[in-house]
């Protein structure tokens, strides 16, 4: 169903373990590392290292206005400020740039070199890397067991292995395809035209675009995010990169039909080689770049902000004949080091921020997903909550709840080797313009070559 969404959205502001470091050092090569400034700055004055723990992220405070990114470091500031008030070990923020921490090399660098941050956000991308690295800390013997139970199954498993929690999501990010009404309507399709099928989506991107409107929009920037977006177009048609045993079964129907999709999008013109505005997807549409764009939940909070009377429409990813729908479910996780300056602590920070039942923590986690930040609640507690006060009664936002989020699966979490194997076939068949089944059985074999010798938790 067409979901309208205008500037008032979101109210309110098995294996054992492997100690082996190849699993960091390597890492970082599978990864474009990108020419950002290693560190910026950290949060409030220098303590003594021993009593101060280090907490990486990338939600700095802006030098420009921007109101959601400033609401988003503020509720991190905020977090901070009630631990250190309360505690006598403090917590430092400090900063990354999102392309460096989110696809560089320094955070893998810096724990396989022992420097890792103490407390630090992952991905379920990511989470294997860090895990059969050795450096993730049991949360578990922290946490309230009411508010393990609390959690949605599917976003706790995945930063679960042997019964044991390792990281705790913050929040729950579903994809779906975000449109402009008003070109839309000028290219003489109607609600009628919104599309549940792959060739339905093609043919409205096809009369979308103009010589300065990209009718589709698909990621083309090779990294996990990357491979986030493309899952669900191989999930759809059956295709699976590993089976429910682990086994690999990248080499399928499903698989080849989600590349050609990608590389026929290119190839006809329909969507560009490059990103439009440089990857704001706000802006892009603003400026009239844009006809659809397959992103995130989080853009409803980034229109609200930018564009409050914008007039945006957002619809379920279309699948393919005889295919069914899914999309995929990210969102980052507090994680403690292991091996940092006091791991106790650290594993304690992310507990009390996001694991117990007190007020504070499910009010904590309502305000992000629904006040500074537009995202599914990955607690009970707090999605109702959130539901109860209004964080979810915008078109945009009961859509992606109701809608949308019921058919997501977790992303994946695939450990480096297999990331960069499937991110190589979508980069070859999208930019390279190279054979589908060729693609995808250079990346199948070396999928299988990898998991024949692999040492680490379970892949699925």
């Amino acid at each position: 169903m067409l979901q309208h969404g205008k500037g008032a959205e979101p109210p309110g502001p098995p294996a054992g373990r492997t100690t082996r470091r190849r699993f960091l050092a390597g890492a970082a090569g599978g990864v474009a590392a990108i020419g950002a400034p290693a560190l910026l700055t950290g949060c409030g004055s220098a303590r003594a290292e021993g009593r101060t723990l280090k907490f990486w992220n990338f939600y700095a405070p802006q030098r420009v206005t921007d109101p959601a990114v400033t609401a988003q470091s503020k509720w991190f500031e905020k977090m901070v400020a009630a631990w250190n008030a309360t505690h006598e070990t403090k917590v430092e923020l400090v900063y990354f740039p999102l392309g460096t921490y989110s696809n560089g090399s320094k955070l893998p660098t810096a724990f396989a070199a022992g420097a890792g941050p103490d407390i630090f956000l992952a991905s379920p991308g990511d989470f294997l890397r860090y895990y059969n690295g050795d450096v993730l800390a049991d949360l578990t013997p922290h946490m309230d067991p009411a508010a393990i139970k609390d959690y949605s199954a599917s976003a706790l498993a995945s930063r679960m292995v042997d019964g044991k929690v390792y990281a705790l999501p913050m929040e729950i990010e579903p994809l779906a395809m975000y449109y402009d009404v008003k070109a839309w309507e000028k290219a003489g399709l109607s609600e009628g035209d919104i599309p549940s099928t792959w060739d339905q989506m093609l043919d409205a991107g096809d009369k979308l675009r103009s010589r300065t409107r990209a009718g589709i929009v698909f990621e083309t920037n090779p990294g996990y995010y990357q491979n986030f977006t493309w899952y669900p177009w191989m999930w759809q048609g059956g295709g699976e990169v590993l089976d429910r045993n682990g086994r690999p079964a990248f080499s399928s129907k499903g698989t080849a039909q989600a590349l050609r999709l990608w590389q026929d999008a290119v190839r006809e013109g329909i969507t560009p080689r490059t990103l439009p505005a440089a990857g704001d997807v706000v802006g892009g549409f603003k400026a009239g770049n844009v006809g659809m764009w397959q992103n995130g939940i989080w853009q409803v909070a980034s229109f609200k902000a930018f564009a409050p009377e914008f007039e945006y429409g957002v619809f379920k990813l279309p699948a393919p004949a005889g295919g069914e729908y899914t999309t995929t479910l990210g969102g980052w996780s507090f994680c403690a080091n292991s091996k940092g300056r006091n791991p106790e602590a650290a594993a304690q920070f992310c507990a009390w921020a996001l694991g117990t039942m007190e007020d504070d923590c499910i009010d904590r986690m309502v305000d992000w997903c629904t006040g500074v930040k537009a995202d599914i609640a990955p607690r009970k507690s707090a999605m109702d909550r959130g539901t109860a006060n209004g964080g979810y009664d915008s078109a945009a936002m009961k859509y992606f709840k109701d809608e949308v989020f019921p058919g997501g699966r977790s992303e994946p979490r695939y450990p480096p080797v297999v990331y960069k194997a499937i991110s190589d076939a979508i980069q070859g068949t999208m930019l390279a313009g190279r054979g589908a089944e060729s693609e995808m059985e250079r990346a199948a074999q070396s999928i299988e070559a990898y998991t024949k010798s692999y040492q680490g938790a379970s892949l699925t």
